[in-house]
């Protein structure tokens, strides 16, 4: 069987992002919450200015840095592979990037029945 498919990555766009930030605030973590103050955007915060929960997923890392999910948004999006991008706006209140002009942005694509069961056989779901 073949290594199970990522369930995160991100958009060159993001990943240069996140590289300018990780110059200016040290190692970065990612985490989505699908919380109500900044609806479904992925929030980036310095290491140990987070703190992860015990029921937090770890999807996987984007540039280095590590991203995770809510338990209750990973059992909706489990489904689906989580790419990170950049667009025009303004950023989470909390994250990292605001000020910036820009934001980072979930994107989707749902895995495949194959992918899916490859996931499922590691343990990811």
């Amino acid at each position: 069987m073949t290594d199970p498919p990522v369930q995160v990555l991100a958009t060159d766009s993001a990943l240069a992002l996140a590289a300018r930030l990780r110059e200016r605030h040290g190692p970065l973590l990612f985490h989505q919450s699908g919380g109500c103050c900044d609806g479904s955007s992925p929030m980036c915060f310095a290491q140990g200015e987070f703190l992860v929960g015990d029921r937090d997923v770890h999807l996987g890392d984007i540039g280095g840095a590590p991203f995770y999910i809510s338990a209750p948004q990973f059992e909706y999006w489990k489904h689906t592979q989580l790419i990170v991008d950049v667009v025009p706006g303004r950023g989470g209140m909390f994250s990292l990037e605001n000020g910036e002009g820009v934001r980072f942005l979930l994107r989707s694509r749902l895995f495949d029945d194959a992918e899916f069961a490859r996931l499922q056989a590691a343990g990811r779901v």
